[in-house]
């Protein structure tokens, strides 16, 4: 998929829905590494993903969202980041079948930069850049770097993407509600990040995680002014709350997709769902999307 010239044609995308919480329902613990089921249990990687094709999804992601090595150096499998970003990126890509594009998910290090922490921008763009070269190996399309909260980190991550592969890269930022407004916990807001990546070179620009989907309708109306680039949202089922030990996400499919009307006027172009949601809610988005845009 050559993603602007699709988004000219279509001008809404629909991405797909939560996967980390989706792993937890087949039986991943906390503190396990997602990223080795793409070894281990790719039936569980790659069910999921179909599931989210079949939902309508025109972009699914990959199981890799913390396969940066020096995430995985946590687990001990700094040593395998190659092997389980290429196998994810594979699993996907069968398991869309054609008939959605994959992008590579890349998350945050879980660092920080210099001064703040150790790592340094050169070390930053080296780790990214294994991962990134892994996800283009094994056949992503494109590559989203995602619920970013450093701007200095995810700039490191785009620079990776633009040094290692010809991609689309897509730049996405969690925003959290304060007193002040919306801002990520390094203090970003969501009009700051929506005009330094756009300046930093991104394909896409936006907000996903952190929070349910009436802020993220304010996320986009606020970016939307300061970048002419397509708005990436994928917000989750509401706010978590813990229940008798799990965490537990209650806004229904019918209830997120309500508000997707709300969203495309605000400004969102590619819309999906993070954490809580599921492929029913992908559905009911898919049925939103079409109706908007008829």
């Amino acid at each position: 998929m050559n993603f602007n010239d699709t988004l000219l044609r279509i001008r809404v995308l629909v991405s797909d829905g939560a996967l980390g919480t989706e792993l937890a329902k087949k039986g991943l613990r906390p503190g396990e590494c997602p990223e080795l089921l793409n070894a281990e249990n790719p039936e569980w990687v790659g069910g999921i993903a179909r599931s989210y094709g079949e939902a309508g999804s025109d972009i699914i992601l990959t199981n890799t969202f913390g396969g940066n090595p020096v995430k995985l150096a946590r687990y001990g499998l700094e040593s395998r980041t190659e092997e389980l970003n290429e196998q994810g990126a594979r699993i996907a890509v069968e398991a869309a079948g054609g008939h959605a594009a994959v992008f590579g998910s890349v998350g945050p290090t879980g660092g920080f930069l210099e001064p703040l922490g150790s790592l340094t921008e050169s070390e930053l763009i080296a780790a990214f850049g294994r991962q990134v070269r892994a996800l283009a190996s094994g056949g992503a399309e494109g590559i989203v770097l995602e619920t970013m909260t450093d701007l200095g980190e995810i700039i490191c991550a785009l620079r990776a993407v633009r040094e290692h592969s010809d991609l689309t890269a897509v730049c996405s930022m969690t925003f959290d509600r304060g007193a002040r407004g919306y801002a990520t916990m390094m203090g970003v807001t969501p009009e700051r990040a929506a005009e330094e990546l756009d300046a930093a070179g991104a394909d896409a620009v936006g907000a996903n995680c952190g929070t349910g989907i009436v802020d993220i309708i304010g996320i986009a109306r606020l970016m939307r002014p300061h970048t002419r680039l397509p708005l990436w949202m994928k917000p989750n089922a509401g706010m978590p709350e813990l229940v008798e030990g799990k965490t537990v996400y209650h806004e229904s499919p019918e209830n997120f997709a309500a508000f997707i009307p709300d969203l495309l006027d605000a400004g969102a172009t590619i819309v999906g769902g993070c954490c809580g949601t599921t492929p029913e809610h992908i559905r009911r988005v898919r049925v939103a999307v079409d109706a908007f845009r008829d």
